[in-house]
């Protein structure tokens, strides 16, 4: 429970979400995606409720889960009443359709005649519109017979509509709904109010209706199914409140991400909520590695699909080249009329090494061999795409730069916002750019594809190639990316070769590919855990050092909690397992100040300057990548790994976090248990537990 008239409040199932204000309204905006959104498509731009022509506030809003909410109101802002006679009961919930009911309810003695009126319109805008700030340029008709209100939207083959019904008799208009009720004393009035989106096919029917799972569900079954894939995570018990309750968030918050592909029929996790309720190919991977000990179910179907659109042409338009993996698909307007680049978009140049990377660490934790077999012409061609169309300039380093200069990505790297890459002294570089992570996520592909090879496909002759080239790449590596002077790798080479010399979060990411030189990687510990980077909270995308530094700048000195986890999980790998403590202590600490649910990012400012985690203004919560992070952090604090079959456990537990135990953790091995403990913890013979988890 909580107080809040202006907070934005989401709810959602699958790909079909709500957006509101902290009264449940919902008014059309462009700065903002609040609204009823499927598939890309906004099929409710406003949804405004007045009692008597007066708008109501908010006494409170009950989140009761992912998919429910409930708000209790007044006439009027709270502040400005005294024993309010009416009060408002808004229940919402989405089961693939919106449905709210209104209870209204007389506290007085005496009968209230009360005008309940919901303003209502549909502007069907696709979601690119909405983000790029771009006016709609068809408009949609409204049908008012058969005592529904029904908005229409069609451009050629386009087609969509959303239909609203109420269980209370109304008069219907093309702007809304009106209900004149009398209310006994200590009496109730109720009505329901359900919108059904349509995305409407050749054939006139929900082409929805051929998902698996259908664009309606009972609440029963949303809940029913809902619970059992909470249970199916490993049982955390730990003295950590803190720690206890991102676990929570987190694997709530996955499940609540996850929505049925149309093209496969898969269940799959959106990358994040509002803008990126989608398949995203670097977001996707990233959180399958980061659930992966957690959660083994939500990987396997997320790399057949990267497979299965895999690309296998050249398209300038889509980003595309044989080998390539996709960076978003999209089902919108703008797609469909090929206006945006996103059925799919293949402009990211990190996903195609890290698909290869997910598929053995998954085959490392599962033991699912076949899938590896399945799936070794696409691997192949994976590893080839590193050599041939990532290797553009012939210098042995994935290079970067969109073949469509009107709508395609600059920079397609994870920081991919135009201004994310730049020299020391805040200049822009000029494309193509090879970032640092890149070539490192290329060495750890060669490795990883040169086991499968050796041990799945038996090819030991394409093993021994990928091995040597790996090792050559690193050679190559460290000599051409090192700054003496500066003790640090440069955030990338330049089209000249050149240094782009910031100082920023990326080396984080090439400990954990594992291409850092041993006698380098204390310097690169050294400036992570520094203070130009590390804020206390977290590590800086970018420094406090370099020119383009802004703690509420996106990419240039915010912290972004999976980043985090991954140069944890990084410095793990080389021994500094008290820097990765600081590291995850920092992260989690913040997770208990936003409630549990880490966003996207959140300002990079010192923690000793604002003593809480300052927020970012438009971070995508909940979002899978900062969802899976604490699932990260805690396998890097247990050290979990894999290794011939079984399970190392090999705990190393920062001060202030006391005891962990994680039970049941799945995997080729069966389920196993894990314990650890900080060196300060006091049994207390109680520990908090996520058994039953709601």
């Amino acid at each position: 429970m909580r107080s809040t008239v202006t907070d934005l409040i989401s709810i959602l199932d699958g790909n079909t979400f709500v957006v509101s204000d902290g009264r449940g309204d919902i008014e059309e905006s462009f700065d903002y995606p609040m609204g009823l959104f499927s598939f890309d498509t906004r099929f409710l731009s406003t949804w405004v409720l007045t009692l008597d022509g007066q708008r109501l506030g908010a006494l409170s809003v009950n989140e009761e889960n992912s998919y429910a909410t409930t708000y209790f109101l007044v006439a009027g802002e709270p502040s400005h009443y005294v024993d309010a006679k009416i009060s408002v009961q808004r229940q919402r919930v989405i089961d693939g359709s919106f449905e709210e009911t209104l209870s209204v309810r007389n506290h007085g003695t005496e009968a209230a005649e009360v005008t309940v009126r919901v303003e209502m319109a549909a502007d069907f805008a696709d979601l690119f519109e909405i983000k790029n700030a771009q006016r709609k340029q068809g408009t949609a008709t409204a049908d008012t017979s058969g005592g529904a209100l029904r908005f229409v939207y069609r451009r050629e083959k386009f087609h969509r509509e959303v239909i609203i019904t109420s269980s209370a008799e109304a008069r219907v208009d093309a702007r809304g709904m009106t209900f004149a009720i009398r209310i006994e004393p200590h009496g109730e009035w109720q009505t329901r109010l359900r919108a059904k989106a349509r995305i409407i096919g050749a054939n006139g029917r929900d082409f929805r209706e051929s998902v698996p799972l259908g664009p309606d569900r009972p609440v029963p079954e949303i809940r029913d199914e809902r619970r059992q894939f909470l249970e199916s995570a490993p049982t955390l018990r730990c003295d950590s409140e803190a720690l206890l309750l991102a676990y929570q968030r987190g694997i709530r918050d996955l499940a609540a991400l996850r929505y049925e592909s149309i093209t496969l029929g898969m269940r799959l996790v959106a990358a994040g909520l509002p803008w990126f309720m989608t398949l995203f190919g670097r977001d996707s991977i990233f959180t399958c590695l980061q659930a992966l000990p957690f959660l083994p179910g939500v990987v396997k179907p997320t790399i057949v699909m990267l497979a299965g659109l895999q690309g296998s042409r050249l398209d300038d338009f889509r980003d595309e080249e044989p080998g390539k993996i996709l960076h978003e698909l999209r089902y919108g307007e703008l797609v469909g009329f090929e206006e945006q680049p996103h059925s799919p978009y293949y402009g990211s140049a990190d996903s195609t090494p890290l698909f290869v990377v997910l598929l053995d660490e998954y085959e490392r934790w599962t033991g699912d061999v076949d899938l590896v077999r399945r799936l070794e012409f696409p691997t192949r061609a994976a590893l080839d795409w590193i050599d041939n169309y990532g290797n553009m300039l012939g210098t042995g380093y994935i290079y970067y730069k969109t073949r469509n200069p009107e709508t395609g990505l600059l920079n397609q790297c994870w920081k991919d916002s135009p201004d994310a890459i730049s020299y020391h002294d805040g200049r822009l570089p000029c494309y193509p750019l090879a970032t640092c992570e890149l070539q490192g996520y290329a060495y750890d592909a060669k490795m990883r594809g040169a086991r499968l090879a050796r041990e799945v496909w038996d090819d030991p002759a394409y093993a021994e190639r990928l091995e040597r080239e790996a090792a050559e790449l690193k050679q190559r590596f460290n000599r051409d990316f090192w700054i003496a002077d500066r003790e640090c790798y440069a955030t990338a080479l330049d089209r000249d070769g050149g240094h782009v010399d910031s100082l920023s979060s990326n080396m984080g990411h090439l400990l954990w590919s594992r291409i850092v030189d041993e006698a380098r990687a204390p310097a690169v510990a050294r400036h992570l855990l520094g203070p130009a980077l590390f804020s206390g909270w977290g590590v800086r995308t970018l420094a406090t050092t370099e020119g383009r530094y802004n703690p509420i700048g996106y990419h240039v000195g915010t912290v972004w909690p999976f980043d985090n986890s991954i140069i944890a999980w990084g410095l793990a790998r080389y021994g500094f397992r008290h820097e990765a403590g600081q590291i995850a202590a920092g992260i989690i600490d913040a997770a208990r100040d936003f409630g549990g649910r880490l966003p996207e990012a959140f300002a990079g400012f010192p923690r000793d300057q604002t003593n809480y985690p300052v927020e970012y203004p438009t971070a995508c919560s909940p979002q899978a990548l900062s969802a899976g992070a604490p699932l990260l952090l805690l396998r890097v604090l247990l050290g979990l790994r894999p290794h011939d079959g079984h399970l190392i456990i090999d705990p190393h537990v920062p001060e202030g976090l006391g005891r962990i135990e994680l039970l049941d953790i799945p995997g080729r091995w069966g389920t196993i248990d894990a314990l650890g403990r900080a060196r300060d913890s006091v049994e207390t013979g109680r520990l908090l537990s996520s058994r039953g988890l709601p």
